[in-house]
């Protein structure tokens, strides 16, 4: 039987641990943090207890179902509306008829705009779009006015200056996903949410990986993996673990330094590859702010959006509360990661008040945030082309991490097929 170690507790090292223990091996899992998830992990805000950084599921989730149907548990769905925040109002933009009302274009741009999404969303040559940078491909298909109007604020809120850098497949994959949630009428997206939200998930599998022999510790930060036979794990504790096998799946600038006896130049195109990360804030609330699950932000914010979580998720599974995410995506180097709660509370409070007047502080029941340093790496002109692969130049050391996806988001679906796919190669 060979043992392997997999780096990483989240998602994907979760679900590369159920593949390598149905295959027969001795699978040990290593988690910095006291608790099990990654970006998928559970927190309590206020009296309740939901995700840290938003999460959906759609029905084209066959990974994620497949996972869920293992375990017993059932998502429920259900209609989303979404809205835009522009010229200093809110408004719907939840079916096409609500579309053609938006008085931010005119009826030429969004007929124009109306043939981006077409053309994104039955395009299938994926490959040809990492060939354009992202601004360019909107440019041309939407026009300059809609693209300065609609489309930049919108990539500056997701990936800051990063927009420059950014193939237009980044697009592509939003866009086909997006798509895949709307109705069979085509003027509804359709979301669904897991009760209990994703640590009744974690819990779960944690459960069903222990009964098949998986050893998850927890609070274990790796020091290093090093030697090119027998893999040797340096803890934090001093201790020095040998397993046959390893698989590292943190973010491959985290990589680059916990793999002490690759090649430098293994090394450096792990430190090379560009991420963003995210600040997010959770803000529990006495009452609903819009009827929208995303109002996306064309006017200023200091956040990217507002995910109102409640608009899709019973306000009953939140303790009878409001839950809203507002995310913002910035560099791994940028301050904000170092700011304390307070000052994010008042910039972040302070935005949410611009967008809903109304809002005051005894709406707040509680305020946390999350952060995130390496959420997704950047799809850059001819990404594929520049992919880590999963083996290193050790034979018995493995790299598995979200800079693989290339043909989509970043979101638990992938994150489970890579996981899968990966499987097949470490083994």
């Amino acid at each position: 039987m060979t043992s392997y170690a997999v780096v990483g507790g989240g998602m994907l090292g979760l679900t590369l641990a159920l593949n390598l223990i149905e295959q027969g091996h001795d699978v040990e899992v290593l988690e910095a943090a006291d608790r099990i998830g990654g970006l998928a992990a559970g927190w309590n805000i206020g009296d309740t207890t939901w995700d840290r950084f938003y999460h959906v599921t759609l029905e084209s989730d066959n990974n994620t179902k497949a996972i869920l149907d293992r375990l017993g548990i059932e998502t429920v769905s259900a209609a989303a509306q979404t809205g835009v925040y522009a010229r200093g109002q809110l408004f719907p933009i939840t079916t096409n008829t609500d579309f053609l009302r938006l008085p931010i274009l005119s009826l030429v741009d969004k007929f124009r705009f109306g043939l981006t999404i077409l053309r994104g969303a039955y395009a299938r040559d994926w490959k040809s779009f990492e060939q354009i940078p992202v601004e360019a491909w909107l440019t041309r298909w939407s026009g300059k006015r809609t693209f300065d109007r609609f489309w930049l604020p919108l990539l500056r809120s997701k990936l800051g200056d990063a927009y420059r850098d950014t193939s237009a497949a980044f697009i592509w994959a939003t866009i086909q996903r997006l798509y895949a949630a709307r109705s069979d009428q085509g003027n509804q997206e359709r979301f669904g949410y897991i009760p209990g939200g994703y640590a009744r998930v974690l819990e779960a599998l944690s459960d069903y990986l222990a009964d098949r022999g998986v050893v998850i510790r927890t609070g274990v930060r790796v020091e290093s993996v090093g030697g090119m036979g027998m893999v040797d794990i340096k803890l934090g504790s001093g201790e020095t673990r040998v397993y046959d096998r390893a698989v590292v799946t943190v973010a491959g600038p985290i990589a680059s330094r916990l793999c002490v006896d690759l090649p430098d130049s293994e090394k450096q195109a792990l430190a090379a590859l560009p991420y963003l990360g995210v600040v997010c804030a959770s803000v529990l609330l006495k009452r609903q702010l819009s009827p929208y699950y995303v109002t996306n932000l064309v006017d200023p914010a200091p956040f990217t959006g507002v995910i109102e979580m409640s608009n899709l998720v019973d306000p009953a599974e939140l303790g009878g509360h409001r839950l809203v995410y507002l995310p913002k995506y910035v560099s791994p180097d940028d301050p904000l990661f170092d700011a304390d709660d307070d000052a994010i509370r008042r910039e972040f409070m302070d935005g949410l008040s611009a967008i809903h007047p109304l809002l005051s502080g005894e709406d707040v029941v509680a305020f946390q945030v999350a952060r995130a340093r390496y959420v997704m790496a950047i799809p850059t002109i001819s990404y594929s082309e520049r992919v880590p692969p999963f083996a290193t130049s050790n034979p018995n050391l493995f790299l598995v991490n979200s800079a693989q996806i290339v043909n989509g988001t970043l979101n638990v679906n992938e994150t489970v097929g890579l996981a899968n796919r990966a499987a097949g190669h470490i083994t």
